[in-house]
């Protein structure tokens, strides 16, 4: 063999194995549950966790439930672990663009992603940035596909003390994705884009009167290092306002939520110093929609669907089952030092990414609040819904410790692109929808 050709043998020997995925990288990112599901001793589908048996499963959720459920606050009904497919096209993308994507020299920086999930190799302990490889992974998941609305959506601030509601809030939010498209035209981005986003949100409130019509835009950059663009309507104000970098960590609308908890986390990758914790079998809220306890006298729409219903100590806990799951523990230090907390601790889903679990740390390092949102099947929930392969976020609860409130979220999720045209997501609309 000529000089010519052994090189060239050799290139490619070394260039294959990161061209694509191997089956098995695939299958343990997408399919954990292909083989066998997790167990615990004694933990069986449909038993109920209370104060009386908890001590029996010390690892079983993560510290700050398992003193809930000790105190008596809430008691935690174990669902059957069931496999949370994403859309096919996700997963296609995903192994065609394995072993493009390479992390850059600075936290924030990425390089070769085109769609799909960047990162398919399990985390390991040894690399110093699989925390961050992690939170990509969450950036470019598959959480509300394409694009999506949550079409009603109901916010109730709740003293957890007397189980008073002392405000409700009605909303419309809508979720667009300019890049990495894998489902819905057009792919796999949405031109021009003028401004390099790779991501929107628009919420609108509706109910009640003093706060109607205010509306929040989200813009985020695909470069990550970039700001992101904010905008806040007030309705009695009439006019459109940037939002200040600092407002994304204040209290929305007096309730217990910063814009940066929405979906889990919503915030740029550079904000963060990320720190893979490990991998480990824990309880999380995952179910099927259609068969669990809804809410028969509130809330109920024209077609006839029904809200999760919530319960516990001050009606603070959506009454889900909770699947027996493999996640990744990630702790988020904030890099700015004037970030009101110290720290998220985040249970990532293993397999849809989401993020259904986060315990929030005060500036002392004190538990400040936990964050739950549960993610219902698709194939089980609205009909609209079925065979999208999106992780339904169906119902949440964030939970301020230290000032015994919640604030508790209602959802109907609807993969539906009619409800979401790229026009809804700019400050000329939010102008114009508040005359």
């Amino acid at each position: 063999m000529s000089y010519k050709k052994l090189l060239t043998a050799t290139m490619m020997a070394t260039l294959l194995p990161v061209m694509g995925a191997s089956a098995s990288n695939v299958d343990d990112s997408f399919y954990p549950y292909n083989e066998s599901v997790p167990t615990y001793p004694g933990l069986t589908p449909g038993m109920t966790l209370t104060s009386a048996n908890i001590d029996q499963f010390p690892d079983i959720m993560d510290a700050p439930m398992i003193a809930a459920i000790k105190r008596g606050d809430v008691q935690i009904k174990v669902g059957k672990t069931t496999s949370f497919d994403l859309h096919p096209n996700y997963v296609k993308a995903s192994r065609e663009n394995a072993g493009n994507v390479m992390l850059g020299a600075e936290v924030g920086q990425i390089d070769g992603w085109v769609a799909g999930r960047p990162f398919l190799d399990q985390p390991s302990s040894d690399d110093d940035r699989a925390g961050e490889k992690l939170a990509w992974n969450y950036k470019y998941g598959y959480n509300w596909g394409d694009n999506a609305a949550i079409y009603p959506f109901y916010w109730k601030y709740r003293n957890m003390e007397t189980g008073s509601v002392e405000r409700t809030l009605k909303f419309n939010f809508h979720f667009l994705n300019y890049k990495g498209r894998v489902n819905q035209e057009p792919l796999p981005n949405i031109e021009p884009n003028p401004s390099g986003l790779f991501r929107s949100i628009y919420a609108q409130v509706l109910e009640p009167y003093d706060v109607k019509n205010t509306q929040l835009l989200i813009q985020r950059n695909s470069d990550d290092l970039k700001r992101d663009n904010a905008w806040l309507y007030l309705g009695f104000q009439r006019r459109v306002r940037r939002l200040a970098t600092g407002q994304v960590t204040d209290a929305f609308l007096g309730s217990d939520i910063m814009i940066e908890d929405f979906e889990g986390y919503n915030g740029r990758v550079s904000d963060m110093k990320w720190n893979y914790m490990g991998t480990k079998n824990v309880l999380l809220p995952f179910y099927n929609h259609n068969d669990m306890a809804l809410d028969s006298e509130t809330h109920q729409d024209d077609e006839g669907y029904q809200v999760v219903a919530f319960g516990g100590k001050g009606g603070c806990y959506p009454e889900i089952e909770w699947q027996l799951r493999k996640a990744y523990v990630v702790e988020a230090i904030p890099v700015d030092p004037n970030h009101p907390m110290s720290k998220r601790v985040f249970y990532m889903d293993a397999q849809t990414f989401t993020i259904p679990r986060t315990n929030i740390y005060d500036r002392a390092g004190n538990l400040w609040k936990k964050w739950m949102i549960g993610q219902s099947h698709p194939d089980h929930h609205l009909a609209k819904n079925k065979g999208s392969g999106v992780s339904i976020d169906d119902s949440f609860a964030i939970i301020d410790v230290q000032a015994n409130h919640c604030t508790t979220g209602q959802f109907k999720g609807q993969i539906d692109p009619a409800l979401n045209p790229a026009s809804l997501f700019t400050p000329q609309n939010m102008r114009a929808t508040g005359r």
